[in-house]
C-alpha cells in the first residue's frame, strides 16, 4: 500500500472518530435531577426524560400523602390516629393498607427479626417520637407483651389490634417503601431509566445514560463519622433495589452504655452483635429495606446463613471479628459488582 492511500485510509478513520464522538454528544441525553426533604430526610432522584419534564411537585405531593399514611412524627397522620386508638381506624389513603400488607411477609419468614408493632419499645429506648429517653433501661418484659404482629389486624378497609396498647412504626420499611412508590409514579411516566434514592434506600431502573453503564452506589463505611463520611464499597446496580442498615450515628447512651437504634423486637432490646451494617440487593426496596432491618437483628452467622439459602436476594455484611478487625463479606450473586476500598480516608 503506497503512503497516499494509507494516509487516505487513516484520515478517514479518524474523520469518522471524529463524527462519532459529535453524534454521540449530541444525542446524549443530560438527566433531570430533582431532590428536597422527607421522612427526616432527604430524597434524591436521577431520571432521563427527553421531554425534560419537571416531576417534583409530583413527587413532593406523593411523599405528603405517604407521610400523612405512615409518620408516625405527624400528630394527624394515619399511623399515629392507629396508634393512638383503642381499637381500629378506617384508611384514609391506600398507603398504611399497602406498607402492612408489604410487611407482612418479611415479618413471617423472619420469624419476628422484623416487625413494626416494635414502636412501644421504640419510645422506650428513646428512638420514637412519643417519649423522651430516660436515664434508665426500660422495663421491656412488660412492653414484650403488646408487642407482635398478630396482634393486629386488616382488611381493604380498616386496620384494627386486639390490644390497646399495640403500636406501629415503619422505621425500618418506610423510606424503601416511599421509593417503591416514587418509582412506581415515574414508570407510569415513561421513565425507564432512573435512580430514586430516599435516606440511602432506594432502587435503580436502567443504565445511567450519561455513561452508558449501570448505575453506580456507595456504602458509607461504619468506621465514618458524622464529620468525616467515606465510602467501604462501590456497587453496580441496574433494575433492583439496595438499602443499608447500620449503627453507624444512632444510638443513645444509657448508664455509661452505647445503645443502638435497631432494637430486637422479640428481646425487647437494642441489638448487640458484631454487624456493623447490612446491605440487601433485592426485586424493590420495601422488601431491601425490611429485610436489612432483619438481618441486622438476626446478627452475621445467621444474616450470612439467610442470605446463601434466598438466589433472589444479595447482600454486603460489615462485621467486626473476635480480634476487633473489620471483614465484609459479598454475597456470589454481586461477584464483579462490587469494589472495595481498600484505603483508610
Amino acid at each position: 500500500m503506497s503512503p497516499r492511500a494509507r494516509n487516505l485510509i487513516y484520515s478517514f478513520i479518524l474523520l469518522v472518530a471524529i463524527l462519532a464522538v459529535y453524534y454521540y454528544r449530541r444525542h446524549q441525553q443530560a438527566p433531570v435531577k430533582i431532590e428536597g426533604p422527607t421522612m427526616g430526610t432527604t430524597y434524591h432522584i436521577t431520571y432521563f426524560d427527553k421531554q425534560k419534564r419537571n416531576f417534583k411537585p409530583q413527587v413532593d405531593s406523593l411523599l405528603r400523602k405517604i407521610n400523612e399514611s405512615i409518620n408516625t412524627y405527624l400528630d394527624d397522620s394515619e399511623v399515629t390516629l392507629f396508634n393512638r386508638s383503642a381499637s381500629s381506624i378506617r384508611f384514609r389513603l391506600p398507603y398504611l393498607r399497602e406498607i402492612l400488607e408489604r410487611s407482612q411477609p418479611v415479618v413471617t419468614e423472619s420469624e419476628g427479626a422484623f416487625d413494626p408493632t416494635v414502636m412501644p419499645l421504640v419510645n422506650a429506648w428513646g428512638f420514637g417520637p412519643a417519649q423522651p429517653l430516660q436515664a434508665r433501661i426500660p422495663d421491656v418484659d412488660s412492653l414484650r407483651t403488646f408487642v407482635g404482629f398478630e396482634k393486629i389486624g386488616f382488611n381493604a378497609d380498616s386496620v384494627w389490634k386486639t390490644d390497646p396498647r399495640t403500636q406501629l412504626d415503619f422505621g425500618g420499611i418506610g423510606q424503601g417503601y416511599g421509593a417503591d412508590v416514587i418509582a412506581r409514579f415515574l414508570k407510569q411516566q415513561g421513565i425507564t431509566d432512573m435512580l430514586v434514592e430516599i435516606g440511602g434506600e432506594g432502587l435503580a431502573c436502567g443504565i445511567n445514560r450519561q455513561t452508558g453503564k449501570p448505575w453506580q452506589i456507595g456504602i458509607l463505611d461504619p468506621n465514618s463519622t458524622p464529620n468525616n463520611l467515606f465510602f467501604k464499597a462501590y456497587v453496580s446496580v441496574t433494575n433492583e433495589s439496595f438499602t443499608t442498615s447500620g449503627g453507624y450515628f444512632n444510638y443513645r447512651e444509657i448508664q455509661g452504655r452505647k445503645f443502638s437504634h435497631t432494637i430486637d423486637p422479640k428481646s425487647g432490646y437494642p441489638v448487640n452483635n458484631p454487624l456493623l451494617s447490612v446491605s440487601v440487593f433485592t426485586k424493590d426496596a420495601t422488601s431491601a429495606d425490611g429485610w436489612a432491618t432483619a438481618l441486622m437483628v438476626m446478627g452475621p452467622e445467621k444474616a450470612r446463613s439467610f442470605l446463601e439459602a434466598r438466589p433472589g436476594m444479595q447482600g454486603i455484611l460489615m462485621y467486626t471479628t473476635e480480634k476487633g478487625n473489620m471483614e465484609v463479606y459479598i454475597t456470589p450473586g454481586l461477584s464483579g459488582r462490587v469494589k472495595l476500598n481498600q484505603q483508610a480516608p
